[in-house]
């Protein structure tokens, strides 16, 4: 698709003249195609720093959206520079993350590694720039973190989060058993920053956010429960406050342990796993779903529980 820029161009912004309904159709696909090299000004490539070019009656604008080498390639996984790779494509990076490595650094944590830095080494080492962070799971949770290769593509899935289209499933082991065996957890939390943790607070505190989940009981055992949680908003160390709230702390629970039952389970870490999240693709807009299977310490645990379940009819 090729235009000439009329008098009525004169002066527009080079992203404003693309997103034009007949164009590229909205400021968002502009944007894309500026980073994916997919714009030619007079025959020239322009990129994102051109976004805020004005436009002179007599520039011819081109947007070539089979362009040769600018299409998403095909996805990838597999272990590279020792992460687990879910997903990878031109825009994203989707990792099955390891307990007790933070997602991102943390001035409190000093030098602790991160999968930030571990990507952020990677994409350096290919004369790339940085990895963006979309979103984030707790350094003793394990599994699906979203990062993106260029900004539109964190600005555009973040938004995503925020009106809550994301689909976010956990799996979490607690302790007893759980009535009902589905439903939803509704509380309205506040973070206290000095000591780190959240706290439920009434509905009325205007420092408060809502925190929703729905759960669903998966497998009892004996002294515990498997159970899927889908987080409908995702206040940090939401599932972990709101199950310690209902009497059934997450087993390895270190920090939410008001409840915990004097016999416990030993385990590491919190046992709680982020198993799948489907989302919008940023650049194409396809619905996409990933996916990280339990990892061996929860899988070894379940093991042990299993081996204790209780009788049928309990």
């Amino acid at each position: 698709m090729k235009w000439t820029a009329g008098p009525d161009a004169a002066g527009v912004r080079l992203d404003k003249f693309l997103a034009a309904a007949d164009r590229a159709g909205s400021r968002a696909r502009a944007l894309s195609a500026l980073e994916r090299g997919k714009v030619l000004v007079n025959g020239d490539e322009a990129g994102v720093n051109d976004a805020s070019r004005r436009l002179i009656p007599g520039d011819v604008v081109r947007l070539w959206l089979d362009r040769p080498g600018s299409a998403v390639r095909r996805p990838r996984s597999g272990h590279r520079g020792g992460l687990d790779v879910v997903y990878e494509d031109d825009v994203l990076l989707v990792v099955n993350k390891p307990a007790g490595l933070l997602t991102v650094p943390l001035e409190r944590k000093g030098a602790a590694p991160s999968v930030y830095a571990l990507i952020a080494e990677q994409v350096r080492s290919h004369g790339k720039r940085r990895p963006f962070v979309v979103h984030r799971i707790d350094q003793d949770s394990s599994g699906v973190v979203i990062f993106a290769k260029d900004s539109h593509a964190r600005d555009t899935l973040q938004e995503q989060f925020k009106r809550r289209e994301p689909e976010r499933l956990y799996h979490a082991v607690v302790y007893g058993h759980l009535t009902p065996e589905s439903g939803t957890w509704r509380d309205r939390l506040v973070w206290d920053s000095k000591a780190l943790i959240q706290k439920p607070t009434r509905q009325g505190d205007p420092r408060g956010l809502d925190a929703i989940s729905e759960y669903r009981v998966v497998e009892r055992f004996e002294l515990a429960s498997l159970i899927e949680v889908r987080l409908m908003t995702g206040r940090r160390n939401q599932i972990r406050i709101q199950a310690s709230l209902r009497g059934h702390p997450l087993v390895g629970e270190e920090r939410y342990i008001e409840n915990t039952p004097a016999r416990k389970i030993p385990f590491k870490r919190q046992a709680l796993h982020a198993s799948r999240v489907a989302f919008d693709h940023p650049v194409d807009g396809r619905r996409l779903e990933v996916r990280a299977p339990l990892p061996k310490d929860l899988q070894d645990l379940l093991g042990r529980l299993r081996r204790r379940r209780p009788p049928e009819g309990q």
